[in-house]
């Protein structure tokens, strides 16, 4: 399902860089998809990068915000296929709508915090 090259991704590093070399859209595109759908990512660029670094062909997408409040793999391989929605149909933004509801649900099963911490 999700057909996307994946540049780093090992257990090492909290961050995965995904190209898109061989799509027609870039990083630009996907950071304002992405945003839409309520999904942060960086534009980056990728081994072989034929756009310009403020354009780029790829994206890093980092987990530290999302193992603070506490999501694990489920949440990850749901967070995964709502990003592949987004990128499949990237100028859906009735889908993006949607996701960005979707996971605003999510994030409100997972507060940072509920209460002072001092």
């Amino acid at each position: 399902r999700l057909e996307y090259d994946l540049i780093s991704c090992s257990t090492d590093n909290q961050h995965v860089i995904v190209s898109f070399l061989n799509k027609d859209f870039n990083g630009k595109d996907e950071n304002i998809a992405l945003g839409n759908a309520g999904i942060t990512i960086n534009k980056n660029t990728v081994p072989g990068e034929t756009r310009s670094p403020f354009i780029t062909s790829g994206i890093r997408v980092g987990s530290p915000a999302l193992t603070a409040r506490g999501m694990k793999e489920a949440e990850f391989e749901l967070i995964a296929n709502r990003i592949a929605d987004v990128l499949d149909d990237i100028n859906n933004t009735d889908k993006q709508r949607k996701i960005a509801a979707e996971l605003k649900d999510l994030a409100h099963q997972f507060i940072i915090y509920n209460k002072a911490t001092f």
